[in-house]
């Protein structure tokens, strides 16, 4: 069993026992781990201390996060914000598709891909030479459904599998590698309110999240709420467009395309380590 495999029954024993905050000593006992083994396994994977972490799973955290949270079009250069929050806002660009190049389904494209261990379980990455075109965690071994899918969006394209270059994206998405001395760009398909929904979604930093609300304000479509909930559930690159940071108004996770475990995982691993 993973680390993070670990970590998301911790997650789901401590949500579904969160009236009563249950401390370390319960949750160590429900995975079968001493309370010290739990502290280091909890440790290694988060960089944290589990009393820190359960802070940011609460949902008063997520709702004073809500009431704090700036207005997604302001000026990208914020006071105050860490380096490690900014990296976002300056090493992640997104290019979308283009109709004719959609229409070509890939010919003349190489897309490199593997399966990759991340913090949050095992991911499939797909990258071309202008980005990355799909990042998707994986439950159940079924990877090769996503090289499927893969093949069916680009069924013109070569498809290599490649776990050295595609490695060093991976380790650069999670900070596990060398710093990035380019942006890391996203090469995806979609109408244009979808890339427009995943732009805004760029704007919001590690650490700080928007609601669906203020994300159809900020792209122009006040009320629209629902579609950008759509938008982001069918957002192709997991975690670099930060779909986990989006929350219902009240201050609850909402859906997530890749599970709510994983999405309290995701959103308290970057509060804990950006907040």
């Amino acid at each position: 069993m993973s680390d993070y495999d670990r970590i998301a029954q911790a997650i789901n024993f401590i949500t579904s026992h969160v009236t009563h905050q249950p401390d370390m000593k319960e949750i160590a006992a429900h995975l079968h781990l001493s309370p010290s083994h739990f502290q280091r396994v909890f440790c290694r994977w988060a960089g944290v201390t589990p009393k820190r972490f359960l802070q940011a799973l609460t949902v008063e955290r997520a709702k004073q996060l809500l009431v704090e949270s700036r207005p997604l079009l302001e000026v990208s250069d914020r006071v105050g914000l860490s380096s490690a929050s900014r990296l976002y806002d300056h090493f992640i660009q997104l290019e979308a598709v283009t109709p004719g190049e959609f229409k070509q389904g890939g010919a003349g494209l190489t897309i490199l891909h593997a399966v990759h261990d991340t913090p949050f379980g095992k991911a499939f990455i797909a990258v071309t030479v202008r980005g990355v075109c799909n990042f998707a965690f994986l439950d159940d071994n079924k990877d090769d459904d996503h090289l499927s899918v893969l093949a069916g969006s680009w069924p013109h394209a070569d498809l290599q599998a490649d776990q050295e270059r595609t490695g060093a994206l991976v380790r650069a998405m999670f900070g596990m590698g060398t710093k990035p001395d380019r942006p890391l760009s996203l090469y995806v398909s979609g109408t244009n309110f979808q890339v427009n929904v995943w732009k805004a979604l760029l704007k919001i930093p590690p650490a700080s999240v928007a609601s669906y609300s203020q994300i159809a304000d900020a792209i122009g479509h006040p009320g629209a709420a629902r579609a950008v909930g759509s938008a982001a559930a069918a957002n192709p690159v997991a975690f670099l467009i930060p779909c986990h940071r989006v929350l219902q108004q009240g201050g609850k996770l909402g859906g997530y395309h890749w599970g709510t475990t994983r999405k309290h995982a995701i959103h308290a691993w970057e509060s804990a380590r950006f907040g």
